[in-house]
């Protein structure tokens, strides 16, 4: 399965950058090819081009805050292939935030 996802928080320190590897974690663990892109204090790092998000099965926006480039996931939006969760929930629950992911993407196909 291959997974994109953003992590954004509103002070862009230390939830940005524990959802993302909790995220890349539990996708390791599973054997998942997943890329995470951070929108925190240092700017946006990692930056997902449209490319990769389009050959994604699935999205994980784990955001507390508006991103930059949303657009780029309107077609994912569209096609119902996008968990929106708190980054919080990434972080204390990865497990069930791919659990989740994995139920989009088999309910999507």
């Amino acid at each position: 399965m291959k997974i994109v996802a953003v992590t954004a928080c509103p002070t862009g320190v230390a939830h940005t950058y524990m959802a993302q590897e909790a995220i890349e974690k539990e996708c390791k663990k599973r054997g998942y090819d997943v890329q995470v892109e951070t929108q925190g204090s240092m700017g946006i790092e990692n930056e997902l081009e449209q490319e990769t998000v389009d050959k994604a099965d699935v999205v994980i926006l784990a955001v507390a805050i508006g991103i930059e480039g949303e657009e780029r996931f309107d077609e994912k939006t569209d096609e119902g292939k996008v968990l929106q969760i708190d980054p919080s929930d990434a972080i204390k629950h990865p497990v069930e935030v791919l659990d989740n992911a994995e139920k989009i993407v088999e309910t999507t196909e």
